[in-house]
């Protein structure tokens, strides 16, 4: 806890803090541990890139990522395959290391990693399109590449690529199947069956993200497609207690991330690392300055993306623990040279987090892509009524929402939903159709089945446009 606070407020990422906590657990550490177990290790950080990227996809609003999933898509796939190409070739002739190892580290490093970019873009309002392009290309990158890693490390350079291509497409296709599946009967399900305790639906929905990673991989699909996928579906299917599931995944996301980078500061030697660190540093400045700017603009070719937003995504290929977790890969796979690997991998990351974390909010105000803060969005929480029919909504008005000084009767919810209690400064009444509204209101809202969904919309839409919503054009969908 106090790590995450000394990151927050000295801008480094938490990341580096958690595994310098295992280097100093380590045998090189005050700590003293000697562990070198790089099965547990991968073991352990694919369970925690699962939950890590659940809580990311319960986290993306479909309205923001739909019109960026070409671009993403395209990043993930055409940008990845250059970034590995010429990370690879820049290793091999700058560096001298085989082309086995070389492709292993370009296909290692050329994944983004979604925990470390949004660390650092949540400090930066970016515009929408943006923002949804990193998010979605983080979360979809990580399934070709530790296709990739895997292919690499068990064959060495494949003979075939169409073979290759063509299994990695299989993979996706299967993964993004089961995903939006999963997700799908999930959400209705959740959404129609009442259970017992609200306790209990963040649990349910952080099972039903697991099990689509479980479905995808026994099916020998994407297994990471998939739990991002499900969990973006069950993100946007508006669940009862949706508050409360958030800050479970959120408080699970980030017991996965602290465990999994002090795991791998454990795993790491650092008297091992010197002869290590200019071959690193080389290869990060391949990386950051010619493949990622050209996997950008090579990937985003068929769109109409303006170049500073395109500047601004080449500079945020942050990489975090996932480039690190699939450096274990090699490992446990007994590749020639893993461990040098291993350690040009954690001695990249963790320069070049270093270098472009901080400096990723300065850059996007450089670039005027900071946008001003928008009017805050209701939080509302739903507890459905089985028996009855119908939905609690409990609805939180923030500080910056229009819906300070709407009247209640201004609200005009359809017929079969009405604003029951009214909760301010600590005290509930019942409100007339007169009561004007206050920012800190908490109200409690009785919605029918059928209009649920419209009474949600409305209650969002005047928060955003103030009484004049309809005709201001604000829509209000979730």
């Amino acid at each position: 806890m106090a790590a995450v606070r000394i990151s927050s407020r000295s801008g480094l990422p938490s990341l580096l803090i958690y595994l310098g906590i295992g280097i100093a657990m380590g045998q090189d550490g005050p700590g003293h541990i000697s562990f070198d177990n790089a099965q547990l290790t991968q073991v352990i950080g694919y369970a925690a890139l699962v939950v890590i990227l659940a809580e990311g996809g319960l986290g993306t609003k479909w309205k923001e990522i739909k019109p960026a999933l070409p671009a993403a898509a395209a990043l993930a796939t055409v940008g990845v395959a250059v970034s590995v190409g010429v990370t690879a070739t820049g290793a091999h002739y700058l560096i001298g290391l085989e082309w086995r190892q070389a492709l292993i580290i370009g296909a290692v490093v050329s994944s983004t990693d979604a925990a470390a970019v949004f660390s650092v873009l949540r400090k930066v309002p970016l515009p929408a399109r943006l923002t949804g392009t990193l998010e979605a290309e983080s979360g979809f990158n990580d399934a070709p590449v530790v296709i990739l890693v895997v292919a690499f490390s068990t064959a060495g350079p494949v003979e075939h690529w169409y073979v290759l291509v063509g299994e990695i497409a299989l993979e996706l296709a299967i993964g993004a199947a089961i995903g939006l599946a999963v997700g799908w009967l999930g959400a209705f399900g959740l959404r129609h069956v009442a259970l017992p305790a609200s306790g209990l639906y963040p649990i349910a929905v952080m099972a039903i993200a697991v099990s689509a990673y479980a479905a995808g991989a026994l099916a020998h699909g994407s297994g990471f497609l998939a739990v991002y996928l499900a969990a973006m579906v069950l993100g946007n299917a508006r669940l009862p207690h949706w508050p409360a599931t958030r800050g479970f995944a959120e408080g699970v996301g980030w017991i996965a991330q602290i465990g999994m980078f002090v795991l791998l500061g454990l795993l790491v030697t650092p008297h091992d690392l010197h002869d290590d660190v200019l071959p690193a540093v080389v290869i990060g400045l391949v990386l950051t300055m010619v493949a990622r700017p050209l996997s950008v603009v090579v990937g985003l070719l068929p769109f109409r993306v303006p170049w500073r937003e395109k500047a601004l995504m080449s500079w945020a290929g942050l990489r975090g623990a996932v480039p690190i977790i699939l450096a274990t890969i090699p490992m446990v796979h007994d590749v020639e040279h893993s461990r040098r690997i291993f350690n040009i991998v954690f001695v990249l990351v963790v320069v070049y987090t270093l270098v472009q974390g901080p400096t990723l909010p300065w850059l996007a105000r450089k670039m005027r892509l900071a946008e001003t803060a928008e009017a805050s969005d209701l939080g509302i929480e739903s507890a459905p009524l089985e028996r009855l029919g119908g939905h609690l909504l409990s609805v939180a008005i923030p500080k910056g929402s229009k819906m300070h000084g709407v009247e209640i009767n201004e609200l005009r919810l359809p017929a079969g939903a009405a604003v029951t209690l009214v909760v301010r400064e600590g005290k509930s009444f019942v409100p007339l159709p007169t009561t004007v509204l206050r920012r800190g209101d908490e109200l409690l809202v009785v919605a029918t089945d059928p209009v649920r969904d419209a009474a949600e919309a409305r209650l969002r839409a005047v928060g955003q446009g103030g009484k004049l919503a309809g005709w201001l054009g604000t829509g209000g969908n979730p």
